[in-house]
């Protein structure tokens, strides 16, 4: 994510800014524009999503638009009653992390359709919280679930810590959901379906046998082997959806270096660039490589404040030539939008 910048003091600015808080101008993001604007004047032409409270939503509309919801906030179709107290800061939360998913997904061009707009192929978050029922977070037919105690950091780091998982947030879940929604358009109607089936499985395999299986018996987990984590073991869908997840950080992390200068060079990036093991001739390599001279530096940075490693995982040639496909389907996703 790249950082903004005020027009009217110049005043660096964040995704999440409403107000610059150096000249006091009233900001808001433009999904059009992938970009923050300063609501100076009368006739500046947008009005406020009607989530911006209950939300915490910066995200602007069209003066005029009667649905009076952002690109973003009308995706959600079932949430927390605004009067659930108990509730309020984990929807804000969790509406907080979409918002950045969707600011991926425009910006790396792909699609973003609501259900509303298409019932077979849009798309629909629905964001519940536990305390009212039984809520599985995932993915069913376009429909994104979300289990809003996922956005409460001691039950996210309680449930990480039992399923002996390096990494959870609820930005990871949506990224994980995300991916298993885009599988049928870029993967099996795009006709990637073999060269899926090589890399990741034949996912005609019952999904809940597989299920049971990991969770009854799960095989001893290999970092070094060729799944990005411990749940992509379980299934040929799961281990899409967990390097599809894996891919959005990867970039996102890059983009958002870049745009602040960070990198190492001299012999620390001579070192990873020694490690990396994955095909020279892989679309994806020079991401992979960029990506594992930072995560050396970032590592490094963490252990020394006393924090365990930043980026825990291991990019083994297999998990790379699944990243490469990831970064081809979705190449030609964006370059085909309308299939």
């Amino acid at each position: 994510m790249q950082p903004f910048w005020c027009s009217v003091c110049n005043q660096l600015l964040f995704f999440e800014n409403s107000v610059c808080l150096h000249c006091g101008s009233e900001l808001g993001f433009d999904p059009q524009q992938l970009a923050l604007v300063t609501l100076s004047g009368v006739d500046h032409g947008y009005q406020r999503c009607k989530n911006q409270h209950a939300a915490r939503c910066n995200w602007l509309i069209a003066d005029g638009d009667d649905e009076q919801l952002c690109l973003s906030c009308r995706l959600t179709t079932i949430r927390p009653n605004d009067d659930d107290d108990t509730s309020r800061d984990a929807f804000a939360d969790a509406e907080s992390a979409k918002r950045r998913l969707m600011h991926q997904l425009l910006a790396l061009g792909l699609p973003v359709i609501s259900h509303a707009q298409d019932p077979e192929r849009g798309l629909a978050f629905e964001l519940l919280s536990a305390r009212d029922g039984d809520v599985i977070t995932g993915h069913e037919a376009g429909v994104i679930t979300l289990d809003l105690s996922e956005s409460d950091d001691a039950h996210r780091e309680f449930v990480r810590q039992q399923l002996g998982e390096a990494y959870r947030t609820v930005l990871g879940h949506f990224r994980h959901e995300i991916g298993h929604y885009y599988w049928p358009s870029i993967v099996v109607q795009a006709g990637q379906i073999d060269e899926f089936r090589e890399l990741f499985g034949d996912e005609t395999l019952s999904y809940d046998e597989a299920r049971q299986r990991h969770y009854d018996s799960p095989a001893p987990f290999d970092p070094a082997g060729d799944y990005v984590s411990e749940y992509a073991t379980m299934h040929p869908w799961e281990d899409w959806a967990e390097t599809f997840a894996h891919y959005l950080h990867i970039r996102d992390g890059l983009d958002t270096a870049a745009s602040f200068g960070l990198g190492i060079d001299g012999e620390a990036a001579a070192a990873a660039q020694a490690a990396f093991t994955g095909d020279a001739q892989a679309r994806v390599t020079p991401i992979v490589t960029a990506w594992l001279r930072l995560t050396i530096g970032l590592n490094a940075m963490s252990r020394s404040i006393g924090e365990g490693e930043m980026y825990p995982f291991v990019l083994s040639p297999g998990v790379i030539r699944k990243l490469d496909f990831v970064h081809r389907v979705i190449e030609t996703a964006t370059l085909n939008p309308g299939k």
